[in-house]
């Protein structure tokens, strides 16, 4: 077996074996493969795709290239969520709380933003103190006492998918759904859960562009999970416009947190509801997604659920203080109002244009070495199918220097019409 007649085979489009899948991910892990020969590959693979057995045995080959989290010490169910990205997604920091405080555990690794996209860890770093890298004896002694972790992906954990990834990124091979899929359901594998819920955002903030794009992604990222022995579900959301209110990292823990004080904003509380619900049923804790719904609600009505979100920061060394009194978090210089200069319905907001507005004030990296700034980002004021009249705040820019072509790029996210329009929140579920 080789490398120029696995390419050469997927090339002319035939299926390749588990043999020759684990063949090309075992020599590129252990730099037996060179990147030219990876990178031709992955060119035919984007080409010509991957079946769903392929597909399934180059998730599974990439799984086994490095750790994968052993969670037996863990008592009781142990679930995951993961996002494929977008703007002010701040739903790991609300479901994390809000399950635990049913018993269900939350033992979650997370990445950091690139981009437009914000990452958890940096959300959770706004916090003074918290702590991403603990060891792992605590990170499961704190998952067994308190039902909840939030942690950095260890540097070990699927490493053929941090290579290939960094591969695809400079060869164009990006956007290919199999690739895309083995990448995200190696690592939640790889991270032990009992159960997976997967929210594939779609629209101009995020990755997945159009709804039959992302159906495909979901179902195929199900499947792999269902067949690798997990309870899977997935759920198509929109980031067509920003999720939530806040964009930028303490801005989005703010949110957050008044998320579950019960002040939520509606689509925010939507997609946490309809996430929970999926894990909860799974568990077996309710039979309906009204029973489990119901409960949720609860959960955050009677404190329950933000109590959890104060343990976890308080065990994970970061002050939470702050979570008693978010006025106590850090701010920007200057809060900037952009008023409207037009009347009328809001008729579309553009995520991709905001997030990047946001990561150009310092909230985001354009480079991974890239250094954050805490305190900025965009608090809007008016969401999709608001009426607004001229000089009403759109937004608010929290900034540390006021910038006249980060003003000019938010104002062009904004669309206006006579008439309101037909938006979702949640487009689909797949399980």
């Amino acid at each position: 077996m080789n490398m120029i007649d696995i390419i050469s085979k997927k090339r002319d489009n035939y299926k390749l074996s588990k043999e020759e899948i684990d063949y090309f991910i075992n020599g590129y892990v252990k730099g037996e493969v060179p990147d030219y020969q990876v990178s031709s590959l992955l060119m035919a693979i984007f080409l010509n795709g991957l079946d769903d057995d392929e597909t399934f045995n180059l998730t599974m080959s990439m799984l086994h290239s490095g750790e994968v989290m052993d969670l037996s010490k863990i008592d009781g169910i142990k679930a995951d969520k993961h996002s494929t990205g977008g703007v002010g997604d701040k739903v790991s920091l609300v479901l994390g709380p809000i399950i635990a405080s049913f018993g269900v555990k939350l033992a979650k690794m997370s990445g950091r933003g690139l981009g437009h996209t914000g990452g958890t860890l940096d959300k959770l770093e706004s916090i003074p103190g918290f702590n991403i890298n603990i060891s792992n004896e605590r990170f499961i002694n704190q998952v067994n006492t308190i039902g909840l972790s939030i942690i950095g992906q260890t540097k070990n954990l699927v490493p053929a998918d941090k290579l290939l990834y960094a591969l695809r990124d400079v060869t164009a091979t990006v956007d290919s759904i199999p690739l895309i899929a083995s990448s995200i359901m190696s690592k939640k594998l790889a991270s032990g859960a009992d159960i997976i819920v997967l929210d594939v955002k779609v629209g101009s903030g995020a990755f997945m562009k159009t709804i039959d794009d992302a159906l495909k992604l979901s179902k195929l990222m199900v499947k792999i999970g269902n067949k690798a022995g997990k309870h899977v579900s997935c759920i198509i959301t929109d980031m067509d416009e920003p999720l939530g209110l806040a964009i930028g990292n303490n801005l989005e823990v703010i949110e957050a947190v008044k998320t579950l004080e019960g002040k939520g904003p509606k689509d925010l509380v939507d997609v946490v509801v309809k996430l929970c619900s999926k894990i909860l049923i799974k568990a077996k804790l309710y039979k309906s997604e009204k029973e489990a719904s119901l409960a949720i609600l609860e959960h955050i009505n009677n404190g329950s659920a933000l109590k959890k979100l104060k343990d976890m920061v308080a065990a994970q060394d970061g002050d939470n203080s702050l979570i008693f009194d978010t006025n106590l978090f850090p701010k920007s210089k200057y809060i900037y109002e952009v008023k409207s200069k037009k009347k009328g319905y809001i008729t579309h907001m553009d995520a991709l244009k905001l997030g990047i507005a946001s990561m150009h004030m310092g909230a985001g990296r354009v480079k991974k070495e890239d250094s954050i700034n805490y305190n900025v980002g965009i608090v809007l004021n008016k969401k999709t199918n608001d009426y607004v009249n001229i000089n009403d705040a759109l937004c608010y820019l929290h900034m540390d220097k006021i910038d006249d072509d980060i003003i000019k790029e938010v104002y062009s996210a904004y669309e206006f019409g006579d008439k309101q329009v037909e938006i979702k929140t949640i487009y689909e579920e797949v399980d």
